[in-house]
């Protein structure tokens, strides 16, 4: 006899041949090939072997689906998933007596049942990878369609809880590390192109380098976030004295100081789920813990949008006549006194650190001569510092007055020239 593969087939093998009828009978024939009825179904699902097979099925269905199909599906999970605003509105008439059974139901009629829906998905073989996947999916559509925006709300709330810091592991990435992820750090580096195996080892194998990386017990071959370290005497002023093939190699305790010179996010579906303010602290914590001698944690930070910000202010960093510190004082405003809408520094990674509780430190000048760096900041990175004992003091001001910590020397950046008097001839 033929091996029945099909979901039928399989849901034969979990609960018996004489159970499927009582299960789900012609409704689940009819309904595995469309993902949005065998959603349907997999939310009425009551055993757990079934389920996660349901489970597989459906996220097998979703992955095949091509832009229209997928945009179908998530159509159906907005309008069929949504919440009954009429059970809703009753259960909270029945909820005011108090009653603690009917303060429950009111909770379960205000979730939408696209939340229990992922919850079962999750279930799955690799289905909190698979579901990541799926929100970078969802996040492309979001951009077409903004009306699907509670789907995501919705997912990002559970992906929050299921990839909170309690369930992150931090580990060392270095030349042993397996090849299937040192390949993935090559691919997901976003700061800093790494260009071949040999540039990647000059940044994980050398005794004053380091990198570490966050990964989830549920995606254990999958960094979501990495950071790379330069450990150095003093602050490094350029990208190119970290990166430079032929420098001179410092033993590690040797250093005073270690530098954050690349950060990248790997997972575009867990956009808005913020690790790297974890993963610095916790990088500072262990490596001050391994190497006492480290009294500096800074990082040597690009400034992305400086360059478009100083084009729309109609000016150039090199007009003639002006003072030769003059791209100085330009990255110094930006940075400091640019604001968003809501109040919060223009540049998203000033945004990031200052967010953070690091100190606006630094800026450096020519301090990234690559293409990139040229065109996106006019070469300017900066050092912002994290004092470890002063972190959360500056990150609560920040959060609760926005205040900015800048180093007094960058602050008098912003107090503009007196014009000399001419002198009497």
């Amino acid at each position: 006899m033929q091996n029945d593969t099909s979901l039928v087939g399989r849901l034969r093998k979990l609960v018996g041949p004489n159970v499927m009828p009582r299960l789900w009978g012609d409704a689940l024939q009819s309904a595995q090939n469309d993902p949005v009825e065998l959603s349907h179904t997999l939310l009425g699902a009551s055993g757990q072997a079934s389920g996660a097979a349901i489970a597989d099925e459906v996220l097998s269905l979703v992955e095949a689906l091509d832009t229209d199909g997928l945009n179908a599906y998530f159509t159906a999970l907005r309008d069929e998933f949504d919440v009954d605003l009429d059970e809703v509105l009753k259960a909270a008439t029945a909820a005011k007596a108090g009653d603690v059974a009917q303060w429950k139901a009111l909770q379960l009629a205000a979730e939408p049942p696209r939340q229990e829906l992922f919850r079962r998905l999750n279930a799955a073989p690799r289905g909190t990878a698979r579901l990541v996947e799926i929100r970078r999916k969802l996040l492309a559509a979001l951009r077409a369609d903004p009306s699907l925006a509670p789907i995501d709300s919705d997912l990002r709330h559970l992906l929050r809880s299921w990839f909170n810091r309690g369930f992150l592991v931090s580990v060392r990435i270095d030349w042993n590390t397996s090849a299937t992820i040192l390949e993935k750090i090559i691919a997901y580096e976003a700061v800093h192109a790494i260009d071949d195996w040999d540039a990647l080892r000059q940044r994980v194998a050398p005794p004053d380098r380091r990198c570490f990386a966050f990964f989830h017990p549920a995606m254990p071959d999958e960094p979501l976030i990495f950071v790379e370290v330069a450990l150095t005497q003093g602050l490094a002023a350029s990208i190119q004295e970290v990166l430079a093939p032929s420098r001179e190699t410092l033993e590690a305790e040797a250093a005073d100081t270690a530098v954050f010179y690349s950060i990248s996010n790997c997972q575009a579906g867990l956009a808005g789920i913020s690790f790297g303010a974890f993963l610095i602290k916790q990088v500072a914590s262990d490596l001050q813990s391994e190497l006492p001698n480290l009294k500096q944690f800074a990082t040597l930070s690009p400034v992305p949008g400086l360059a478009e910000w100083i084009t729309s202010r109609g000016a150039g960093p090199d007009d003639p006549g002006e003072p030769s510190d003059r791209i100085l004082r330009l990255a110094a405003e930006y940075l400091v006194e640019a604001k968003t809408t809501a109040g919060l520094p223009l540049d998203p990674v000033a945004r990031f650190h200052l967010g953070n509780g690091a100190e606006l430190h630094r800026i450096n000048l020519a301090a990234d001569l690559s293409g990139k760096g040229q065109a996106q900041s006019h070469g300017v990175m900066v050092n912002y510092l994290y004092e470890l004992d002063a972190v959360e003091a500056r990150h609560e001001a920040f959060a609760a007055k926005g205040d900015l910590a800048v180093a007094r020397p960058t602050r008098s950046l912003l107090v503009k020239p007196r014009l000399r008097r001419p002198t009497a001839s």
